[in-house]
């Protein structure tokens, strides 16, 4: 399996990085590496995440500290499609995301 992120989830991982960056630049640096490890392990156990049929078909979620990674299998691409805070309203996010193109 390979993992790959979407456009939207780099963005969003450059954003958190961003935004810790402002406080402390190393704890930055540590949570994105640890963030980054979490979602490549997902190579190894694609079907681990809860399934998330409710914001789209065949997309799952893990818990990663107090953010929720959203990701999709298809053959053996992993895709990370987006790294949201566990308090956004993710539904409002989901429904103004555009679904990707199988």
């Amino acid at each position: 399996m390979v993992v790959r992120f979407a456009p939207a989830a780099a963005q969003d991982l450059e954003e958190i990085g961003d935004y810790i960056h402002s406080e402390n630049p190393r704890a930055a640096y540590r949570f994105v590496a640890e963030l980054r490890a979490r979602c490549n392990r997902l190579a190894d156990t694609p079907r681990s995440g809860a399934p998330r049929p409710d914001l789209w078909a065949g997309l799952r979620s893990i818990p990663f500290r107090l953010y929720v990674v959203f990701y999709t299998v298809s053959g053996d691409d992993v895709r990370i499609e987006r790294i949201l805070h566990g308090s956004r309203d993710i539904e409002a996010v989901f429904s103004e995301d555009e679904r990707p193109e199988e």
